[in-house]
């Protein structure tokens, strides 16, 4: 087969299919590939480019540390290959099992096993470039179908981890079960506040909340009206439903409190790391808990300018996930502002720019230390994972902060990437975590932004961070 190849005239192909397998050394098509999909795709698309990336990342590792040693077949001989068609410099590794072609097929794959569009336009270049590696004389052909073999076990290997870990997400934790959460059968009493804004509302099953909770209120709105919207609904509603992104949850449940009612969750955004945390995989948990008046207590983050919290302050603003001073809200600032004139992905890939170029870190007291930080985050409960920005909580109800510092100097990526790889439980000399009751934070220079659950605001020149243990009561299936 490889002689076949090497003796046949292919129209046009002396001049795409080297330079396209050279375009593939190192992954640099594959990661040109998925920046492209991550600027011009949906959240959706952006998942699937993320899984290629894992894909073939496990494949070259895979093929590089154990597939090339075991084999250790010698690259064919170039006699009968036409020397237009022959790289420069060629490769000194073992032939099989061909890099290039495991590396096109797992990224595709990865990509396919999410996103079945981009995969298909995908799949011509990945067999082009696995082509290319016999065309050019640098692998036989079963080189490259035991290549891409590999390729199409990694991602799916990657799909079943991944699937594992998102399952394992939505597990309901331990939170405390509410006593006398009112049950709705058929909804009535309830009334859901749609933010035609978010994410995916459209997606968000409202069709299951219809069916399953007829009488229950459907108000649709966005933009500046929502907030009003909320505290309306909030004031005639036994139970305030909400349907949108984090942010949206946010601005409920804020109302929720302050009415002192319960709070019914419709996962309708992009994200919805709420939701997930929770243990709620979509609106038929929803629906099933109100009915059966199932329920639990989580705890509330809270901000609160000023020396000390006061409960009767109406200036107190309140987080689900996480609060963030530093690097994080300077680009979700950036991010906002650019998006609606470039788009979301380009205008998150020039506010990372800006911030790791540009930004300075944030010198502040905390409990009465001066301190210089990158990044200062809390997060409402214990978040698993290390660095930084952690990925998710077992439970909502433990009533503590999660608080980890990137402290100051040096440029902000080094910084935060080193952050990244240090982890909690390491001595790491820009990294620390701790579990709080309580923090105060003083000195905050003006203007210095800040982030909770998405939203971006400015800080005033003190604030105490605390968490309120079993403050709001949120419906989900025992």
């Amino acid at each position: 087969m490889f002689d076949v190849v090497a003796r046949r005239h292919w129209p046009g192909a002396d001049r795409v299919l080297p330079r396209l397998g050279r375009a593939a050394n190192h992954g640099l098509l594959w990661g040109g590939a998925a920046a492209t999909i991550a600027v011009l795709g949906s959240a959706r698309a952006r998942k699937a480019a993320v899984r290629g990336a894992a894909s073939l990342a496990l494949a070259s590792a895979t093929i590089n540390t154990i597939g090339k040693w075991s084999v250790r077949r010698p690259r064919p001989m170039l006699d009968g290959v036409p020397a237009v068609r022959q790289l420069t410099t060629q490769p000194r590794t073992t032939s099989f099992p061909s890099g290039h072609s495991a590396s096109a097929f797992a990224f595709t794959a990865g990509v396919a096993l999410e996103h079945p569009l981009w995969g298909a336009a995908l799949a011509p270049v990945a067999v082009s470039v696995a082509f290319s590696r016999v065309y050019t004389g640098v692998h036989y052909p079963s080189d490259v179908l035991a290549g891409a073999a590999l390729g199409v076990a990694a991602g799916l290997v990657v799909r079943r981890f991944t699937r594992d870990v998102e399952e394992a997400r939505i597990a309901p934790g331990d939170e405390r079960a509410a006593v006398g959460a009112p049950a709705l059968p058929d909804g009535a009493g309830l009334t859901v506040v749609v933010n035609t804004g978010s994410g995916s509302a459209a997606m968000a099953g409202l069709d299951v909340l219809r069916e399953r909770l007829p009488k229950a209120e459907l108000v649709e709105c966005g933009g500046p009206e929502l907030a009003a919207e909320l505290a309306s609904a909030a004031e005639r509603a036994t139970v305030l439903g909400v349907c949108g992104g984090d942010g949206t949850i946010n601005a409920a449940a804020t109302a929720a409190l302050r009415a002192g009612i319960p709070l019914a969750v419709f996962p309708g955004g992009t994200l919805n790391h709420f939701a997930l945390d929770l243990g709620l995989a979509g609106a038929e948990d929803t629906c099933r808990a109100v009915a059966a008046g199932q329920a639990v207590h989580i705890g509330v983050g809270r901000f609160t300018p000023g020396p000390g919290p006061d409960p009767e302050d109406t200036r107190a603003g309140y987080f689900l996930n996480n609060f963030s001073i530093g690097a994080y809200p300077e680009l979700l600032g950036h991010r906002l502002r650019w998006a609606p004139r470039i788009g979301g992905g380009p205008a998150a890939l020039l506010a990372a720019w800006r911030v790791l170029r540009a930004e300075r870190p944030v010198r502040l007291s905390l409990a009465g230390k001066p301190r210089s930080v990158w990044l200062l985050f809390a997060g409402n409960g214990t978040y698993q994972g290390t660095g930084p920005a952690p990925r998710y909580r077992k439970s909502l109800g433990e009533g503590l902060l999660d608080v980890r510092l990137v402290h100051g100097g040096g440029r902000p990526g080094p910084r935060l990437l080193a952050a990244a790889f240090a982890g909690p439980l390491t001595r790491s000399p820009v990294h620390v975590a701790t579990r709080l009751r309580s923090l105060r934070l003083s000195d905050i220079p003006a203007g210095t932004p800040l982030a909770y659950d998405g939203e971006h605001a400015y800080a005033p020149a003190a604030l105490v961070l605390d968490d309120l243990p079993d403050a709001l009561m949120v419906y989900r299936p025992h």
